[in-house]
């Protein structure tokens, strides 16, 4: 910095700048000065990250300030123009690829899909799902923090994108079922948030009259061009619900409830996890509450039985309601969607 500095005032007369002088400047040290570029940055960081000849650290390395590049909707758009997906998308399937490598490659793609429609589009272009949805069943190859990551991504392209979701199609509404009895009881959580978020409705579902919608945080012109033109293709709600019939979902949501599946890495924890109750409960209520859906009759008698078991426990319905996170008429209403 000292060198910088010294440079700067041995070739400062005090006199305007001269332009003619600018060819003259070396590039490494304007770069210095300013910056590279975010896009500069970018390309160098994949072309680190897809480099077999480097070193794994720096591999994560790079996919770690890529990750904090692509925070910006900016920056994350750029990944079409630039190119960047398809090798991005080819990374995280690679054999070659290490499990950390794996994870971060998802960890990027992620991010750059929250709330950015422009981005879900561009990244669904590559066809995505068969291959992410792949990654949820537990395998060699699929550890935990890699199903977590997935999930990180599959949140970014399918929340508040009809289309996304469209292409989900029956075999990955059946992997998110059976990854409600997934080995590692974080990824359960994940999956049961997740199908709360796509099921809520938003404005857009005009069938709806209930205050509870569901909308992006932030609109940007240049990257929700898809909703602004049409607020139907935020609407998940109608596409989610219908699955979630059509695939016996709910009724899996109660057995966890019910009759909660191991899990843990040696699978001998068997106790119900209270987030995963707690959420399990929250999707209950918005499929009956908010959207009207009725409980499968041969779920409902063993939900209620459960309900009041849980109220005697807790010493009644307000303790419970209250560890829930529900008003008292909340869970009354639950308790009715399962008479």
């Amino acid at each position: 910095m000292q060198s910088l500095l010294r440079w700067s005032i041995e070739n400062s007369d005090g006199s305007a700048p001269d332009p003619s002088r600018a060819k003259d400047l070396d590039p490494g040290i304007i770069d210095m000065i300013l910056g590279k570029p975010d896009a500069v940055q970018m390309k160098e960081d994949l072309s680190v990250a897809v480099d077999e000849a480097r070193s794994e650290e720096d591999r994560i390395s790079a996919l770690d300030h890529l990750e904090m590049l692509v925070e910006s909707i900016d920056n994350a758009n750029d990944l079409e123009k630039l190119k960047m997906w398809e090798p991005l998308h080819s990374l995280f399937q690679a054999a070659s690829s290490t499990p950390v490598i794996k994870m971060q490659t998802l960890w990027v793609i992620g991010t750059a899909l929250q709330n950015n429609p422009a981005a879900q589009h561009a990244y669904l272009s590559y066809s995505p799902l068969q291959a992410l949805t792949s990654f949820l069943k537990p395998s060699p190859s699929s550890s935990p923090q890699i199903r977590s990551k997935v999930i990180y991504v599959l949140s970014g392209l399918l929340k508040h994108n009809a289309l996304s979701l469209n292409a989900l199609g029956p075999d990955g509404w059946e992997t998110l079922k059976s990854g409600l009895q997934d080995p590692d009881i974080a990824v359960r959580r994940k999956i049961i948030f997740l199908l709360n978020t796509l099921i809520l409705p938003t404005a857009a579902d005009q069938s709806n009259s209930s205050s509870n919608l569901s909308q992006p945080e932030h609109v940007h012109s240049n990257s929700h061009a898809s909703m602004l033109s049409d607020p139907s293709n935020i609407s998940t709600s109608p596409i989610a619900l219908k699955a979630i019939r059509d695939h016996g979902i709910l009724s899996a949501v109660v057995s966890g409830l019910v009759s909660p599946s191991p899990y843990g890495e040696d699978g001998d924890q068997v106790d119900l996890d209270e987030d995963y109750e707690e959420k399990s409960i929250r999707l209950l209520h918005t499929y009956c509450d908010t959207c009207r859906g009725e409980i499968p009759p041969s779920d409902k008698s063993p939900l209620k039985t459960w309900i009041l078991e849980r109220e005697a426990s807790q010493g009644g319905p307000t303790q419970l309601a209250e560890k829930w996170g529900l008003g008292l008429g909340e869970l009354e209403s639950l308790k009715r969607a399962a008479t």
